[in-house]
């Protein structure tokens, strides 16, 4: 599988906190990659710096061999790269229909597609397309916040955190709707809870400390106990 996105010695600063210290990783076309660790060890800043919010200050970043690091972020959005943040980011005041449509970029027959595709997906959004984003549960504004970048035909998800704060029951859900997407578009995730990530996830990559520290096929690191205690805290 090709090379879809590469970030080669990633170096970010927020504000005088040198929080990326040498981020290295590869996304293949057609694959869910993973980025494990524990809290505060650089995940979140990793895909924020990718789509431009948190700029590298060294460091390559390239998305289908052409360099991105130094574009702003609708940039970096218009090459068909869709990010979901932690926070979700939906538009409270909105109704679910105003949110969709805020976040297309365009309507015509292939969005409708796209659109008719993830109703289906995540049928609570058609059943409350016309309810505002604040009346949502956790659940449906995840769902929603998903939609939002998988409506348009980007070829690259970036998700962070799907399962935070959801019941267990909505974390399969959300699990078995990113199965289902994996097979449109590449996905990069960000995920505490190693049973969806290691169900997901193609290949892993652990940070520890803004470092890139290992890397392989999900089965390796589901098969080594230790590495798992060492880095994620987890048997």
């Amino acid at each position: 599988m090709s090379v879809q996105l590469k970030l080669d010695q990633v170096e970010t600063y927020i504000g005088q906190y040198h929080i990326l210290q040498g981020i290295n990783f590869e996304v293949r076309k057609g694959e869910v990659t993973v980025l494990l660790g524990r809290n505060g060890a650089g995940k979140t800043t990793t895909l924020r710096t990718i789509m431009g919010l948190n700029p590298a200050s060294k460091g390559s970043i390239t998305y289908n061999n052409e360099e991105i690091k130094s574009l702003p972020t609708y940039h970096i959005a218009q090459k068909g790269i869709g990010y979901v943040p932690e926070d979700q980011g939906i538009f409270a005041q909105l109704t679910v229909e105003e949110n969709m449509k805020v976040a297309m970029k365009s309507e015509n027959d292939e969005t409708k597609e796209r659109l008719a595709y993830i109703l289906n997906l995540f049928p609570d959004l058609k059943k409350f397309w016309k309810k505002h984003g604040g009346l949502l549960s956790g659940g449906q504004k995840q769902m929603l916040s998903i939609a939002r970048a998988y409506v348009n035909d980007n070829d690259m998800l970036l998700i962070d955190e799907p399962s935070k704060g959801l019941a267990p029951i909505v974390v399969e859900k959300v699990m078995d709707s990113i199965m289902q997407m994996k097979e449109k578009t590449t996905i990069v995730l960000v995920e505490q809870n190693f049973m969806m990530a290691s169900t997901i996830g193609d290949r892993f990559y652990i940070i520890d400390d803004g470092r890139t520290v290992h890397d392989g096929p999900m089965n390796v690191l589901k098969e080594d106990d230790e590495m798992r205690r060492k880095y994620l805290g987890i048997a």
